[in-house]
Parts: structure tokens; sequence; C-alpha cells
């Protein structure tokens, strides 16, 4: 069985941590690097840092913050907001991403993923899905921070992203992020059954039993917070200890 991993996710703009509930009200958090690094020896198997305000401000994701972090962090770790072009993506690798995180400009250029895939390899690919619920069933997918609606039905989006090469899917619930109700099991199992590709559940993340459901019930490969371990209400390490008491594998 593989293992499940467990993704601490840090919000960054003007190169702190924030982090907010729908998108909305952030508050500073902690300095991005030092907090990583605390989830590292946590037992974190990845880390995500997603620069929230470069894309609606127009900038590039901060390359400074990707150096900083690498210097110190030994998990792989993901970045992603602002990416817009190849050249980009190929700079935050070697400033020291593992891998790089679209949305927005793959919306907007559906190309780019294909780029990415073909010159970076589709292992370095992840699209960003920030995915709110439709009155009449599905999920559309929101852009610029999940201030604007697309119009495109999330799922069919993913399955063009994959085809595209795109190597992994960051699944985020608009509806729940921040709300520590639980991931939403329909969005994740949806994705999960129907991709090829591994998917990370993102968005409401609360006590162990949410992260319990999102692998058991969702399927997920595996599952992104950011509050409960900004906040400590839990810690990696422990949170882990309690889904092995479930039979769920994860890294100890």
């Amino acid at each position: 069985m593989l293992c499940r991993r467990i993704i601490p996710c840090l919000d960054v703009d003007r190169g702190r941590t924030v982090k907010g509930v729908k998108f909305q009200g952030l508050r500073d958090v902690g300095d991005p690097a030092e907090l990583a690094v605390a989830y590292q020896e946590q037992g974190a198997d990845e880390v995500v840092f997603l620069d929230v305000s470069a894309t609606v401000e127009g900038r590039r994701t901060m390359v400074a913050v990707v150096e900083k972090v690498a210097e110190r962090l030994m998990v792989p770790f993901t970045v992603g907001g602002g990416v817009s072009t190849l050249a980009g993506v190929v700079e935050l690798l070697a400033a020291g991403a593992d891998k790089v995180s679209v949305n927005t400009a793959a919306v907007h250029r559906p190309e780019l993923i294909g780029e990415i895939s073909r010159e970076c390899g589709s292992q370095c690919c992840v699209l960003a899905v920030d995915a709110k619920r439709r009155a009449g069933g599905g999920w559309e997918v929101l852009t610029h921070g999940g201030r604007r609606q697309s119009g495109l039905d999330a799922l069919e989006w993913a399955r063009r992203a994959v085809d595209a090469g795109a190597g992994e899917i960051l699944l985020t619930s608009w509806d729940r992020d921040g709300t520590h109700e639980g991931f939403d099991l329909d969005l994740t199992r949806v994705f999960s059954g129907g991709l090829p590709v591994p998917v990370i559940a993102s968005g409401g993340a609360g006590g162990p039993m949410s992260f319990v459901d999102a692998f058991l019930k969702g399927g997920a490969d595996a599952a992104l917070a950011a509050s409960i371990f900004h906040d400590g209400l839990w810690t990696v390490g422990g949170l882990k200890a309690v889904l092995r008491t479930h039979g769920i594998e994860v890294r100890l």
C-alpha cells in the first residue's frame, strides 16, 4: 500500500505566511521559511507555497522566498501563484522548487501545461484547481486566488490538463477553505476516481477524522492543510500517529 502524504500549505503574501477563510480575511501567521522547517521537523512529507497575491497584483512569484526556503528545506516543495510562463517555471525550479503549481495562467492559456510537461517533466507540473460547488451540480473553476469565476467545469478542465501533461492535481474546495468542517468528500471522490494522476485534497481540514475520511472515503493520495498546523491545533506527527491507528499507511 502506498503511503499517504500529509502536506502543510503556506499561503505567502509579500513574504509572510497568511491564512484566511474562503480565500478572504487574511491574517499573518509567520515567516514561511521558519514554518516550513518546523513542519519538516514534525514529519511533513512535502510543503506547498502559494503566493496568494501575485496573480491579482500582476507580478511574478517571489523567487527570493523560494531561494530562502530551499536553503533550509530537505523535503520536496511545490510553489505556485503568479506562474504564467515556462521561463518562470524554469526559474522557480532553478531556485530550488521541486514542483510548480499553475492555475489562472493555465486557464487563460492551456498550452502552458504541455510546455511545462515537455520541458521539465510531468512530475514537476501540478494543476491547482480551486473548485466552487454549483447550485445545479458539479463544480466551477475559480481563478485569481478564488476571486473570479471561469465558467469551466472543474472535472472536465482537470481531465484536459492531465491529457496535456499535468502530473498531479491540487484540489481545493472553495466552499470548505479555512472552515475546519472537513474536506469535501464528494469533490475529492469524483476527482480521485476520475483521474489517472495523484489528487491532493485541500480545503476544510479539521481534526484527524477529516484526513481519515479524505483517504478512506475520498480516495485522496495526499491531504493538505494550513490553519490547523499554523494555529497549533495539530502537529504533523500527532496527526500521522492517529492515521496509523486507522490503518492508513504514512511515513513516520
